[in-house]
């Protein structure tokens, strides 16, 4: 028996914290966790990470100093961007996430496919259909057993993250509310896997909606020896 989280939500919106403190509760239950983030997870998958987040990475900006693309520049094509992400997600599943599957563990992952399809989505404006067939090639079919959507209005998504140097942050508010207006669709339409939260709530707060949550399930899980 195993299960797959993973962690959803706009900029801001703390996926990071609340990952983090439910793979820690999850080990201090003794249970075996594997935790991940997206881009990112491998090697592979941290060189793309670095391309993909990093506006002065020295490695684009020989081709492409504005990610989002000044006057008189080219910006990186939004289907280019697709697969990149897909490459990445590609080697995280292969790699990380199916081995560990297997071996009965829990994978908490701070992103997942549901990004790609709110950001490239929703966000850029790819046609839905090719962001999902592209999901589903990159992940082999696999889908999380739980999502956790933390929801958060844009502006006070960025506010919390103002000064990050991602490119993502870096878009501007129209950006952001399309993709949160995306992941709000994404959950309708798979209710049954998504659990959304109000990620203007106290930290704690948040994080103990959340272990409700999975605590259920840990009955399932065999603690380690």
């Amino acid at each position: 028996m195993s299960i797959f989280l993973t962690f959803e939500g706009g900029e801001g919106a703390g996926k990071s914290t609340q990952a983090a403190s439910l793979a820690r509760r999850l080990e201090e239950s003794g249970r075996s966790v594997v935790k991940l983030r997206e881009p990112g997870g491998t090697p592979f998958g941290d060189e793309i990470y670095a391309l993909l987040q990093d506006p002065s990475s020295r490695r684009l900006r020989r081709f492409y100093k504005d990610w989002v693309g000044a006057p008189g520049e080219q910006p990186l094509e939004p289907l280019a961007e697709l697969f990149l992400f897909e490459a990445a997600r590609t080697q995280l599943v292969a790699q990380e996430i199916a081995p560990a599957l297997k071996a009965g563990q829990i994978v908490v992952c701070d992103r997942f496919a549901d990004s790609t399809t709110a950001y490239q989505g929703y966000g850029r404006g790819l046609p839905l259909d090719v962001v999902m067939n592209a999901n589903g090639v990159a992940t082999g079919g696999l889908a999380p057993s739980l999502t956790f959507l933390l929801d958060i209005p844009p502006e006070e998504g960025l506010n919390r993250s103002r000064g990050a140097e991602h490119r993502m942050e870096q878009q501007g508010l129209e950006f952001h509310q399309r993709v949160r207006q995306g992941y709000l669709e994404i959950a309708a339409s798979n209710a049954d896997r998504f659990m959304i939260i109000d990620a203007c709530d106290p930290t704690e707060t948040v994080a103990e909606a959340i272990w409700k949550k999975v605590k259920p399930l840990l009955p399932l899980f065999q603690p380690l020896p």
